[in-house]
């Protein structure tokens, strides 16, 4: 019986690591603030932090919590929330917009209406329950000291034909995120997938040079910074523009043939302790003011000509940017099938990049 008692609190042991967990966690407002309002997110805390210590300081009555976590466990533990009927984060914060969707779709979302979200356009609104809150670019970034301006890709098809050749320099020197770990790397590689006419010669490509599927935006982007890599694929630009701000040779490309263009969603609980609380912070970074320290933070990017050096635009950037839509088909490669058979062709481009992790951040 004592072996099997022991076996038993083993097993509790083995699942209560494998509960989903923050990656970090950070403090603003006085500490004996009379409110306090829980942010989960998957922004790292450097890129957050200005927006959070103003909304606290404009409210000397209350402290945010902040959680940065992955995208695939912020997701599984504010579906776990949603199912058990527990009170748990005020607001949730996303990349992973598709995520996001399929949390309102389930019916774990309130929804919040006021002035500021009134003033969102349509794909960044969807039933007042998830909201777009920033401009991001999906980006191609290279080293300069490392890469000549001529061999610089602008576009996937520029990518494609670096890769071709048997001896190319570039073989096994391409990174992209694992789409198996993060949430943003499945929705980037998807939405792909459904427009690009040059899909199934990329990822070809990627297969036949040893591409890599590998971690996070930062480790990407160091990788790129220390030579490891050469070019790194569909990253997330406000990454890459933070960095280029203290690495002048790192440059982000918003590709030719087409730009994503994120916003990352938030949405309030359905069970939200402080609901009121987080339709106030909503509205704070839909502001005038928090729109300026979303951009300070690399969170909104200007694409406007004349904006930094270490941004190359597209040529016809009015006809290259592709916004991510909150919309029902954000649910499309989230069908069981379909993202089944996504995975398998991603595996066998990536056999040694999938599913080494079940998170990571973005």
């Amino acid at each position: 019986m004592k072996a099997i008692g022991l076996m038993f609190a083993m097993m509790l042991a083995g699942a209560a690591v494998a509960q989903p967990a923050p990656e970090a966690v950070k403090s603003y407002g006085p500490y004996d603030a009379g409110r306090r309002l829980l942010v989960r997110g998957t922004t790292d805390i450097a890129r957050f932090e200005t927006v959070m210590d103003l909304f606290a300081s404009r409210r000397g009555d209350t402290r945010i919590d902040y959680e940065q976590w992955g995208s695939n466990d912020l997701f599984q533990v504010t579906v776990a929330d949603c199912r058990q009927g527990v009170e748990a984060a005020d607001m949730v914060i996303s990349s992973a917009v598709d995520l996001q969707f399929k949390l309102a779709n389930d019916g774990c979302a309130r929804a919040h209406r006021s002035a500021a979200t009134a003033r969102l356009p349509q794909v960044a609104n969807w039933r007042d329950e998830v909201f777009g809150i920033t401009r991001e670019l999906a980006v191609i970034v290279y080293n300069r000291r490392l890469i000549d301006d001529a061999e610089v890709p602008r576009s996937r098809f520029d990518l494609i034909d670096l890769l071709r050749p048997d001896d190319s320099r570039f073989r096994g020197r391409v990174a992209t995120y694992d789409i198996e770990a993060s949430g943003l790397g499945y929705l980037f590689a998807f939405a792909d997938a459904q427009q690009a006419t040059t899909f199934g010669s990329l990822i070809e490509a990627f297969g036949r040079s040893g591409a890599v599927a590998t971690c996070c935006s930062a480790e990407i982007i160091d990788g790129v910074a220390d030579g490891t890599y050469l070019i790194a694929y569909n990253v997330l630009g406000s990454y890459a523009l933070a960095r280029a701000e203290q690495n002048p040779d790192i440059v982000a490309v918003a590709p030719d043939d087409y730009t994503l263009v994120l916003a990352r969603a938030a949405l309030i609980p359905r069970l939200a302790a402080e609901p009121d609380l987080a339709g106030a912070f909503l509205d704070f970074l839909l502001s005038e003011a928090g729109r300026s320290a979303l951009r300070s933070a690399q969170l909104i990017v200007s694409t406007e000509e004349g904006g930094p050096e270490y941004l190359r635009l597209p040529e016809t950037a009015e006809t290259s940017f592709r916004p991510i839509a909150l919309t029902p088909s954000l649910l499309v490669g989230l069908d069981r099938h379909k993202r089944r058979d996504f995975i398998a062709l991603w595996r066998s481009t990536f056999p040694n990049g999938g599913g080494a992790a079940e998170v990571t951040p973005e």
